[in-house]
């Protein structure tokens, strides 16, 4: 259980202790892709009580964090120590555009990220993924902000799921 002094990403590290991670993270690519394949336009718009934001507002949720944990960890593996900011999650999704789009742009938009990123892992130098760096106040390692891009979609695929199940709202 996690208490207040435990880093609001430990959450997303307890849902990828996958011992291939990078192997994980190149499996969510097909997962993720294929979950939102079944989720029609018109329910991908609409808000399901009690979530705040639409099925393609999690998805550029998704994007956006994976461009800012894979930023920040090419940062980091490279050895820069520069502490870096944290972001704030509704103001990127207030002002991101995502209802406009339609999920199977959002979707390939992922595909590709995600992809880049699994390449940019793939390749590290030998004993990067123990480096580290401060970000949003936090300590992170390569590592971990691998893990925490494998265990953000995780906690938000879940969610998907239930909504295109009929769980929330229907």
């Amino acid at each position: 259980m996690s208490n207040a002094a435990d880093p609001p990403f430990k959450r997303y590290l307890e849902l990828a202790r996958d011992s291939d991670v990078v192997g994980a993270m190149r499996g969510q690519v097909e997962e993720v892709v294929s979950l939102l394949g079944g989720v029609s336009e018109e329910d991908a718009a609409r808000l399901h009580p009690p979530y705040t934001w639409t099925v393609k507002q999690v998805v550029g949720h998704l994007i956006d964090t994976e461009r800012v944990f894979g930023y920040r960890a090419m940062r980091f593996s490279r050895g820069d120590q520069t502490e870096l900011p944290g972001f704030d999650q509704d103001l990127f999704v207030a002002g991101g555009g995502f209802e406009k789009r339609t999920l199977r742009d959002l979707s390939s938009e992922f595909d590709a990220v995600r992809r880049g990123h699994v390449l940019m892992f793939e390749n590290l130098p030998a004993g990067t993924w123990g480096k580290s760096g401060r970000a949003a106040g936090w300590d992170w390692t390569v590592e971990n902000l691998a893990r925490a891009m494998v265990g953000h979609v995780r906690h938000h695929a879940a969610i998907v799921r239930t909504r295109v199940d009929g769980g929330a709202g229907g």
